[in-house]
C-alpha cells in the first residue's frame, strides 16, 4: 500500500501527476477541493457552510477541512493506497494529518513565480459551458472561440496580476512551515514542474522507487 500526498503552487500540474500516478498504481485520487465542490453542488450541510464562507469572503476553516478529510479516509475504499491532492493547506492541517496517518512521501511540485503568472495568466473558461483552456497547451480551434459550444472564452474574475501576486504570498506563507515539518521526517520529493507532464511523471516515479512501474497515458 502506497500513501502519498502532492502539493504545489497554483499551475503546477499537481491533479494531472495526482491522476497519472494514481493510474499507474491503482491509488484513489482524493481531491479535497472536488469533494467541497461536490458537496455545494448536492446541496448538503457541508456544502451550506462552504457557501456561506465563500460569500463572505473567507477560507474554509480548518476543522471543517479536517473533519472532510478525515471522513473520505474512513471510507477505506483505497485499497492500494491514497493520493491526497489539494491537503495539507497550512501547517495545523499538516499537524493533524501526521497524527491520525502515515504517509510514504510528501510529493512537492516545484514551479518559479514567473512561470507560475506565465501559466495561470494564460488560463480562459468558456462563459458559457464553463470549460477550461490555456492558451499554452490547450488553444481552442479558434480563436476566443470553444471548442465545445461557440462560446467566447474570457479570463478569470481572479486571474490578475495583483490576485496572483496575493495567492502567491499566501502559499509560500503557508506552505514552507508544511514542506519543513516534513521535511524533517525526510518525506519530502521535491520535483521540477516545468517540463512537459510526462517527463515530470518520471522524475516523480524515480524520486519514489518507481522506475519499473509502467506510464499509463490519461485519456
Amino acid at each position: 500500500m502506497r500513501k502519498y500526498l502532492i502539493m504545489g503552487v497554483q499551475g503546477s500540474g499537481k491533479g494531472t501527476q495526482a491522476e497519472l500516478l494514481a493510474a499507474d498504481l491503482d491509488l484513489e485520487h482524493i481531491n479535497v477541493g472536488d469533494i467541497f465542490r461536490w458537496h455545494v453542488q448536492h446541496h448538503t450541510k457541508v456544502g451550506a457552510q462552504v457557501r456561506r464562507t465563500m460569500a463572505d469572503g473567507g477560507l474554509i476553516g480548518d476543522d471543517l477541512v479536517e473533519s472532510t478529510v478525515r471522513d473520505r479516509l474512513s471510507q477505506h475504499d483505497w485499497n492500494y493506497g491514497f493520493i491526497i491532492d489539494g491537503f495539507p493547506r497550512n501547517r495545523r492541517q499538516a499537524e493533524f494529518f501526521l497524527e491520525s496517518y502515515d504517509i510514504d512521501a510528501a510529493i512537492h511540485l516545484e514551479l518559479p513565480d514567473s512561470e507560475v503568472r506565465r501559466r495561470v495568466l494564460a488560463r480562459r473558461v468558456c462563459s458559457r459551458c464553463g470549460v477550461d483552456y490555456n492558451l499554452m497547451a490547450h488553444r481552442p480551434k479558434v480563436e476566443g472561440r470553444c471548442d465545445v459550444c461557440g462560446g467566447e472564452l474570457v479570463a478569470r474574475e481572479d486571474d490578475t496580476e495583483q490576485a496572483l501576486a496575493n495567492r502567491l504570498r499566501e502559499y509560500h506563507a503557508k506552505t514552507n512551515p508544511i514542506l519543513d515539518l516534513f521535511a524533517r521526517k525526510e518525506f519530502v520529493v521535491s520535483v521540477d514542474a516545468r517540463p512537459d507532464k510526462e517527463t515530470v511523471q518520471r522524475e516523480i516515479r524515480s524520486r519514489l522507487g518507481l522506475d519499473a512501474q509502467p506510464l499509463v497515458p490519461l485519456r
